[in-house]
């Protein structure tokens, strides 16, 4: 299927918002707070933290490197873009630019930088999450509304195959 310019237009200024965000964000975080250190936002909930992870979500894999995560990131990438271009519906549209953005946004740190600079620190019912950046809450959001998606086309499909077993 081919998608329209206005399609396009759509995924690509979403794509450039958000990875502006992060990149932005990143930048603000190492100019003002040292690697390693921790900034009260909300008192035993929300920190800023900086910190360089090598690996991927929640530093796993951490230490496989540059190649094995390029390798990742490209295929990945590739896929979301046959996703995305496959598709016809705005919703899916906006998860795929999501995901996409956010995996350029940590592709681009470790490309120039060889680690993906982290930040955000929450404290969840006494369990410290893992540390992450503006292009993880965008790949996080635009996969789990992907799913929700899925989920709900799959149960609207059960659905309809109920009401012809009727018939």
């Amino acid at each position: 299927m081919k998608k329209s310019k206005r399609a396009l237009l759509g995924a690509l200024f979403l794509i450039l918002i958000t990875l502006g965000l992060d990149q932005w964000s990143k930048m603000c975080i190492v100019e003002n707070i040292q690697l390693g250190q921790r900034i009260t936002i909300i008192k035993d909930f929300f920190w800023l933290a900086y910190i360089q992870n090598t690996g991927a979500g929640f530093s796993i894999f951490e230490g496989y490197g540059i190649v094995f995560f390029s390798v990742i990131t490209i295929a990945a990438l590739a896929m979301i873009l046959y996703l995305y271009l496959k598709n016809n519906d705005i919703k899916y549209d906006i998860c795929y630019a999501l995901i996409f953005s956010g995996a350029i946004g940590n592709f681009i740190d470790r490309l120039v930088l060889g680690y993906v600079r982290d930040f955000f620190s929450f404290n969840l019912f006494g369990w410290y999450f893992p540390i992450f950046n503006v292009a993880d809450i965008c790949i996080s959001v635009g996969f789990v509304i992907l799913i929700c998606l899925y989920a709900y086309e799959d149960y609207k499909e059960k659905q309809r195959w109920k009401q012809e077993d009727m018939k």
